[in-house]
């Protein structure tokens, strides 16, 4: 039997992983050229909120590995691999405190109910393992909730200068 018969097509997003207790990872995460949630591919996001305990990343090397999500500290990758909601999507701007004493600025941008669009609903109510931050228009973050020390929000004047979105 051909092995390659077995194998479901994916495509390679470019990735640094913080990995605990390891450190920065530099490779590549396989998603799904169809999202079983939306139109358009999988993002990087749904690999990191599902519900496998591990996911799949090429390192630089060509390696193939296999991570657990509990020890990744945050992933980060291009925007452009992230679907950005509708001009109706909330936009939430929060500083994140981690475990290792780093801190990081950005936007919340998630489709959010109504009665249930404050910061602190985003990081309580939904059952994700990781916060999806975008720290520019370049380049987003996916954080666990678990090496996250305090949330703050930030106000919409210390943003000013910041892009737009």
């Amino acid at each position: 039997m051909d092995s390659d018969s077995l194998k479901i097509p994916k495509k390679l997003i470019p990735v640094k992983v913080w990995v605990h207790p390891d450190g920065l990872v530099v490779g590549e995460i396989f998603v799904h050229f169809q999202s079983n949630q939306h139109d358009g591919e999988e993002e990087p996001a749904e690999v990191l909120n599902g519900n496998d305990d591990f996911f799949a990343m090429r390192s630089r090397s060509g390696e193939l590995r296999f991570y657990n999500k509990h020890a990744v500290v945050r992933v980060e990758y291009s925007a452009q691999a992230a679907r950005l909601e509708a001009d109706y999507a909330s936009c939430l701007l929060a500083r994140l405190y981690l475990m290792d004493g780093s801190r990081l600025e950005g936007k919340i941008r998630e489709v959010l109910p109504p009665g249930n669009a404050r910061l602190y609903d985003y990081i309580n109510i939904f059952d994700q393992r990781f916060v999806r931050l975008f720290l520019s228009d370049q380049t987003v973050t996916l954080v666990s909730k678990a090496y996250i020390v305090r949330v703050e929000e930030r106000p919409v004047d210390d943003v000013s200068h910041e892009f737009s979105g």
